[in-house]
């Protein structure tokens, strides 16, 4: 029998994800603010005729993280862009889009 044991690399990193968690949570706003220290991250649900939307979801991080972050999703819109071509940008009304077309009539 030998004595020698599995060699696990030392920068290996698992990372859980459960149920809940993996379902995720919708937003169509973020709203972000920093101090010298942290940026944070709110991730918010606008409803058509809802006058009243909360934070569904905050995230906290370091400017490093977020710079790492912002490095992230460019890379990945890129990688998006290429494969299914440019995303269409909305121009923002007053610096929130808040139109969801014409109320429907029952």
């Amino acid at each position: 029998m030998s004595d020698q044991k599995e060699k696990v690399p030392t920068n290996q990193l698992n990372i859980e994800l459960t149920e809940d968690v993996a379902e995720g949570v919708y937003s169509n706003l973020a709203i972000i603010t920093h101090s010298n220290a942290e940026f944070v991250f709110d991730f918010i649900r606008v409803m058509p005729g809802v006058p009243k939307a909360k934070v569904k979801s905050r995230i906290v991080m370091t400017p490093q993280h977020a710079k790492r972050l912002l490095r992230a999703l460019a890379d990945n819109v890129a990688k998006f862009e290429a494969t299914h071509g440019e995303i269409a940008e909305q121009d923002p009304v007053q610096g929130i889009p808040m139109n969801f077309g014409p109320a429907a009539k029952a």
